[in-house]
């Protein structure tokens, strides 16, 4: 079972970010030292009052500090992109890493972003679709001629090979049967994203391995993101990571994606979906999912907007002996 970090790259109205990147840059590095596997970023446009750093840059930055751990999106939302421009970037980013990066994408909810991009919000299933059998098609080498609804390259060939044959596998995030059926058709894994419960999970974990069993199909991992808080008690680790993960999830409901946060307690938000406490029963809890799902790579994300960087360190530090 390996453990990952969706790092944080997000920052309340106000925050000097610029002084904030030596703490991403000691967050990775604390977490390559605690043994581990990966480090996947966040995408969004236009999140104002909210800070973000974009995606691209970030994972090249941080590419030095994550030397031998898996790199990637946690997702990169890929209808609103061109493929043949995320293709030659993802097949750098994999030369980069070494054969260490893994392309997570998904479907992208904001209509904002979309009308930004002059592209029509009921457009995002097709063109992620397609963008996946182009960038396909050009990592696997040599000149293409491709002629979709979307997209067309005309005899050319991608820029750069990536490092691994075929390119860079692709994680394809999904919280609807329709999307975890499309996962398992075109991607090498189902990415189960941050803010599912699981009650919720189990029959489209059942739907995911009926759908690749269909398929003949098999995949080698089965990754899933949640937000994980370890305290130094279990009896205050709740509230110390309270403040941090409401303002975040008050977040998702402005932006319009479908949130509880607005009916429930915090403590009802968290239960089943959240994994917070102390080492041994964050140990249990994972347990309890692992045990529960079949899944293998946990990305949790252990920072939120607004909480100290002595807290995330504690926690990575706690998971790393936890996974140790």
């Amino acid at each position: 079972m390996k453990v990952g970090m969706f790092i944080n790259t997000q920052f309340p109205e106000g925050d000097p970010v610029a002084a904030r990147v030596p703490e991403l840059v000691e967050q990775v590095r604390t977490a390559r030292q605690s043994g581990f596997s990966s480090v996947l970023f966040g995408h969004h446009y236009l999140t104002e009052p909210l800070q973000m750093l974009q995606i691209a840059p970030m994972m090249a930055y941080l590419l030095p500090e994550a030397r031998g751990m898996t790199i990637g999106g946690n997702i990169l939302l890929l209808p609103l992109l061109n493929p043949v421009h995320v293709a030659e970037e993802a097949a750098t980013m994999d030369v980069l890493s070494e054969g260490n990066f893994v392309l997570g994408v998904g479907l992208g909810y904001r209509e904002g972003e979309f009308d930004a991009f002059g592209i029509p919000l009921k457009q995002r299933a097709q063109r992620l679709v397609e963008s996946i059998r182009l960038m396909r098609a050009l990592w696997a080498g040599g000149k293409i001629d491709f002629e979709g609804k979307f997209y067309s390259v005309k005899n050319h060939g991608i820029s750069l090979k990536p490092h691994r044959p075929g390119g860079p596998p692709i994680w394809i995030a999904g919280l609807v049967e329709a999307a975890v059926k499309r996962a398992a058709r075109l991607g090498d894994a189902w990415l189960i994203a941050n803010a599912t419960t699981l009650g919720a999970t189990i029959p489209l974990m059942k739907l995911y391995r009926e759908t690749l069993a269909e398929l003949g199909k098999t995949v080698s991992e089965f990754p899933i993101a949640r937000e994980c808080y370890i305290g130094a008690s279990r009896a205050t680790a709740m509230e110390e990571c309270r403040a941090a993960l409401e303002y975040k999830y008050n977040s998702y409901a402005a932006w319009g994606m479908e949130s509880p946060t607005k009916n429930m307690s915090f403590e009802e938000l968290a239960r089943d979906r959240f994994i917070i406490g102390d080492k041994v029963s964050v140990k249990e809890e994972i347990a309890r999912w692992r045990e529960t799902l079949g899944v293998d790579h946990f990305s949790m994300r252990v920072q939120w907007p607004g909480l100290p960087q002595e807290k995330v360190l504690g926690s990575i530090r706690r998971l790393g002996e936890i996974f140790g």
